[in-house]
């Protein structure tokens, strides 16, 4: 009889600490839940004054038009430049990129700039080297002005899919990247792009600094930045990306399947949107390709970096558990 009751305690016992353990796994999980929910994003509506366009004709004046919903004019690429306050570094990346277009590309280029709230006047600014500086006809450069600061990601995402060309390359408004490497980019995607039957495949090319590690470029570097740097990529390859060495450069080409694919579906606005995008892609099965461009240092960057690299890595976690927990859908629209 005694031997009975030991057992029948030591079976409550053991249910009573299974039962606790459950409870625990349990609340633990919704509490990740919750936690993800209240912390993962959605992109801002634009508002409507966020749905047109202004550019500048041959004499100064200024046009303004609905933007366009879909490939127009023949276009073979369109340059999106996310800009926040960029009155003091735009100049030296559009004079670069339109040398380039104009040589390479002639008539068959735009570029937008998606001006994220400025408070300097980088859209009057960049109207003004349109018409004074570049001489450039209607509709080559196209500004697009926010009312309310959404991010870089806000910016690049309302740029590409609102772009007239076969073709949407994001680059920095800082011009780090060498303009001219955009050719690279754009023979890999039509590479990437071919089929035997005639269909295009989805394709990105991807601007990567990889290459320059160990070069004077990065070792000038503060011993911080690089540990950051270093820490974050590390944080990266844990969460899921491994066959992308340089998620960040901010030098990406698309074709038109590709935009359709991803931009509609991107929920992140922040400094990170660029690891969602390859995420969408990398899920989605989209042929990408890494390609190394020249990259310089310049300053005068809007990131802080302490407090912004803190920011990348806390949304790069729920980034990859918003998708783990289906609170983000790659096939539902935001």
């Amino acid at each position: 009889m005694l031997h009975l009751i030991k057992d029948t305690v030591m079976v409550l016992h053991t249910s009573n600490l299974t039962y606790i353990l459950g409870t625990l796994i349990i609340t633990g999980l919704i509490s990740i839940y919750i936690v993800v929910i209240l912390f993962s994003h959605s992109p801002r509506k634009p508002f409507p004054e966020e749905l047109k366009y202004t550019t500048s004709d041959v004499t100064g004046e200024l046009i303004t038009g609905d933007l366009p919903t879909g490939p127009e004019d023949d276009i073979i690429l369109s340059v999106v430049v996310p800009s926040y306050n960029e009155t003091g570094r735009i100049l030296a990346m559009l004079t670069e990129a339109i040398e380039f277009l104009r040589k390479a590309l002639p008539e068959k280029w735009e570029i937008v700039i998606v001006d994220d709230g400025s408070s300097d006047g980088t859209s009057d600014y960049c109207l003004k080297l349109s018409h004074e500086k570049f001489n450039l006809k209607p509709n080559q450069l196209r500004v697009i002005k926010f009312t309310q600061n959404r991010g870089k990601g806000g910016a690049v995402r309302q740029g590409l899919l609102r772009v007239r060309g076969k073709y949407g390359l994001f680059a920095d408004a800082d011009g780090a990247s060498k303009f001219s490497d955009s050719q690279l980019l754009l023979d890999s995607i039509k590479q990437l792009e071919k089929s035997e039957n005639g269909k295009t495949y989805a394709a990105m090319a991807i601007g990567s600094r990889a290459h320059m590690v160990n070069t004077e470029a990065v070792i000038k570097r503060s011993f911080i930045r690089n540990c950051l740097m270093y820490g974050f990529h590390t944080l990266v390859w844990v969460f899921g990306i491994h066959s992308i060495n340089d998620t960040q450069c901010g030098f990406k080409m698309f074709n038109r399947e590709a935009i359709d694919e991803i931009f509609p579906y991107l929920h992140t606005e922040g400094w990170i949107f660029d690891i969602e995008i390859l995420l969408l892609g990398i899920t989605k099965n989209i042929k990408y390709k890494e390609i190394p461009v020249s990259w310089h240092e310049v300053s005068g960057s809007k990131m802080d970096l302490a407090i912004d690299s803190l920011k990348m890595a806390k949304d790069l976690v729920i980034i990859r558990m918003a998708y783990i927990l289906g609170i983000y859908n790659a096939n539902k629209e935001c």
